[in-house]
């Protein structure tokens, strides 16, 4: 019994690391598939910002975590590149911007 007395607060503890770990992983993701479709890792950053700060981040949403508490902010590095594109298969249809 004195068991699971501790285990709703040892839960509680873990819970926001689990979180964390599931923005880290998409992000990782999304990560790779900009590098497969040949942008090199040192071109570019992904940023985990909280969702109503994604506009001011200046940059292009590429994906989402936390239920959509997240986002995910592609920016492009500048060096004398002027092509700033996001790949498509970079991110989600729903991260897609409209037209």
């Amino acid at each position: 019994m004195k068991a699971i007395k501790w285990l709703l607060p040892a839960l509680m503890v873990a819970a926001p690391l689990a979180v964390q770990a599931s923005c880290e992983t998409v992000k990782a993701d999304i990560n790779q598939k900009i590098i497969n479709n040949g942008v090199p890792a040192s071109g570019f950053t992904l940023d985990v910002v909280p969702s109503d700060q994604a506009d001011q981040a200046g940059g292009q949403v590429v994906g989402h975590c936390e239920n959509d508490s997240q986002k995910i902010v592609y920016k492009r590095e500048r060096n004398g590149d002027s092509d700033a594109a996001v790949p498509a298969s970079a991110g989600t249809s729903q991260d897609a911007p409209s037209s």
